[in-house]
């Protein structure tokens, strides 16, 4: 029998995406989500109309009684968590409120009817594991006989070049494997069963090891476009190179890391993500130095020794990749409406899920075989 799921905060659909490349038998009968945009990229991109555009808070028991979900899945919103906000509220964040609607009213609404769903995915920030409102969440969870395993997880474990950490909550009726390990109140750093490239604590991995480790994650020169289809528009324009260059994440074709990619890409410089270098002959540090000591001569015009470097933004269909949209080597499977702004594109990316990460945690969720094609 194929499971029905509800998927909320859909945004551009990476959790259904993950979910149909799983192989579990399942299907999304219904998404939600608030943001116009993110819900017509979300119909373009699946076969029939299952998003609404709808406020969370406002869902009940008895309409989503009605979808007879045996799967939720859910990517609320981080503000209320991240590190990047100095003073996060968690569950006393406005923000925070349709999550804590659906946890404490809806699910426990639903147990009492024999409706709740009988397994839910959960991501987020990481730094939620540490809130107020991830101990209502378990509290919740296990007071309904919820089994739960909790993870914070990277795309460099799967092979993928950037260490986007995520925080993961799975919940079931059933046990997990014997594999699982631990207990339940531990926030596991692997996936267990699964062969990870790198532990998420990779830095206390001794120097070869993390090197034989790094080998095995895919070259970020595999996600670029064709140079032929490189914009002038992802130049990094003169004023924000004089004024921020030095604190940029610069990263070459040949890493293999990218940082975190948030939601201000482009718009934000420290902590919003990777600047490619396509130059990789000369050497960045020296390059930028060089630049310092001639702006004290030449003001402004100083800067065009940096073009040197080639120094440029991640488009977002490159993003796509890195995020797992689209798989390498495949024909894509995820593409934008012609009207979505560049802004818009790369705000969405940002609020998303690694497609790849989320598909390994499904598999595990379902005991289905990571490998399996």
């Amino acid at each position: 029998m194929t499971l029905r799921a509800l998927e909320f905060y859909s945004g551009i659909g990476g959790l259904h995406l993950a979910l149909t490349r799983s192989t579990v038998d399942a299907r999304v009968v219904q998404a939600f989500d608030w943001d116009q945009n993110a819900c017509q990229i979300y119909d373009a991109n699946t076969p029939s109309r299952l998003v609404k555009k709808v406020d969370i808070a406002t869902l009940t028991a008895q309409c989503l009684s009605a979808l007879r979900a045996d799967l939720w899945l859910l990517s609320p919103a981080c503000q209320p968590y991240t590190i990047l906000n100095p003073n996060p509220l968690g569950a006393a964040d406005p923000r925070a409120k349709s999550f804590l609607h659906l946890i404490q009213t809806v699910l426990p609404e639903l147990h009492s009817t024999n409706s709740a769903p009988s397994f839910l995915l959960i991501e987020n920030v990481a730094g939620f594991e540490t809130s107020t409102t991830r101990q209502i969440l378990k509290t919740t969870l296990q007071d309904l006989n919820y089994y739960i395993a909790e993870l914070l997880l990277t795309p460099l474990q799967f092979g993928i070049p950037n260490s986007r950490l995520r925080y993961y909550l799975l919940a079931r009726k059933s046990s997990f494997p014997s594999d699982h390990g631990g207990t339940e109140q531990e926030v596991r750093r692997q996936l267990p069963g699964y062969k990870h490239t790198l532990d998420t604590r990779g830095l206390e991995l001794e120097a070869e090891q993390r090197k034989q480790s790094e080998n095995e994650i895919n070259e970020i020169s595999q996600y670029l476009d064709p140079p032929e289809l490189s914009s002038p528009s992802l130049r990094i324009p003169d004023k924000v190179l004089r004024k921020w260059g030095r604190l940029f994440d610069i990263v070459l074709p040949t890493s293999r890391r990218t940082c975190c990619f948030t939601r201000g890409y482009t718009q934000l410089v420290e902590r919003a993500g990777s600047i490619l270098q396509m130059n990789q002959d000369l050497d960045t540090t020296s390059t930028f130095d060089e630049f310092t000591a001639l702006e004290a001569q030449d003001g402004p015009e100083a800067v065009r020794l940096l073009d040197k470097l080639q120094l440029r933004y991640f488009s977002p269909d490159e993003l796509l990749r890195i995020f797992a949209f689209n798989e390498l080597g495949q024909t894509p499977a995820f593409h934008w409406p012609e009207n979505i702004s560049s802004k818009t594109k790369y705000r969405l990316i940002g609020n998303s899920v690694n497609v790849k990460v989320v598909e390994m945690l499904v598999r595990y969720l379902f005991d289905v075989p990571y490998y399996a094609d």
